[in-house]
């Protein structure tokens, strides 16, 4: 096995006394991991890749390097590029709906709308619908602003097609993105008002606050029980939160977090994770209901991780 690359996603990262090649990788270890996340939708495969890229950046001679950042991210969006393909094979045989990995994140990614919007479920399944290089192109121009000449080296395409599949991407994104994302106030007011309708199983509360063409997705990977197919319409979510398996776990507490810059409620029964169900608010109502109940996905819904850009 390789040498184990310094540092953990959304740790603190101290350089001192270390060669140069370790500091350039800590410095910019937390943007390289937003980028692999942000192409992959998953925390576990972004920090593999997070090895494979620092295996090669040790390789390098610094003194051919003009920039440290722009390189990292380059071997980090091809290395990501490879791992797509793995994970779609992995995807065909998946039990159910593909949930990202939730990242319990902090209050002040929330305040970065544009990084924010970004690492949300909702945005990361519109990313799902991009091939994968026009999700690589999309990321890094729209969320980390590269320029042209700086992607098409990341992807191996001129800077001319790399404008091209640009375009076409943020064409494809923009038709399926959400709106009307509103203030953090009415993501609170919204939150506090769905959460009290789920635990005290208010029907009528849930009326309230569902959007009319909300969404519910739920991801148990074969493992835990999850629905198999989305539910959609307030009536129908709003009897699966009231009366579903909620009720049929008496010793069950839930906690308002952030996840992947937005609001969120962490689930725990007999005090130990069960679930995290992260929401999509616009314009003061859920439009979107994500609950990863995958075993294997909720290893990063304890501690904050930093997200960058």
């Amino acid at each position: 096995m390789g040498e184990q690359a310094p540092g953990t996603a959304g740790e603190g990262h101290a350089t001192h006394g270390v060669d140069a090649p370790t500091e350039a990788f800590v410095a910019h270890r937390d943007l390289l991991f937003t980028v692999a996340y942000e192409m992959l939708g998953s925390a576990t495969d972004a920090e593999d890749v997070l090895q494979e890229t620092w295996l090669r950046w040790v390789g390098v001679d610094l003194a051919t390097v003009l920039s440290p950042r722009a390189f990292l991210v380059r071997i980090t969006t091809r290395q990501a590029l490879k791992r797509l393909r793995t994970l779609a094979r992995r995807k065909e045989s998946y039990v159910g709906p593909w949930l990202p990995e939730p990242l319990l994140t902090s209050p002040d990614v929330a305040e970065d709308v544009e990084l924010a919007e970004s690492v949300s479920m909702a945005m990361l399944l519109v990313l799902e619908t991009l091939a994968p290089t026009e999700r690589a192109v999309f990321v890094l121009r729209e969320v980390f602003d590269l320029s042209y000449d700086e992607i098409a080296e990341a992807v191996d395409k001129t800077p001319a097609a790399t404008r091209q599949i640009a375009h076409r991407a943020r064409a494809h994104v923009a038709a399926r993105r959400p709106r009307g994302t509103g203030s953090p106030a009415e993501h609170r007011a919204a939150l506090d008002a769905f959460r009290s309708a789920v635990e005290n199983g208010d029907l009528q509360g849930l009326l309230d606050v569902l959007a009319p063409d909300v969404v519910a997705l739920s991801d148990g990977g074969g493992v835990k029980h999850a629905l198999l197919r989305p539910v959609v319409g307030a009536d129908e979510v709003a009897r699966l939160l009231a009366v579903g398996w909620w009720k049929r776990d008496a010793d069950r507490s839930i906690q308002p977090v952030q996840v992947n810059g937005g609001p969120a409620l962490l689930i725990r029964i007999g005090g130990e994770i069960d679930g995290v169900l992260a929401v999509r608010v616009e314009n003061g109502f859920v439009t979107g209901a994500y609950h990863v109940r995958n075993p294997e996905k909720l290893s990063r819904v304890e501690r904050e991780i930093t997200v960058s850009r």
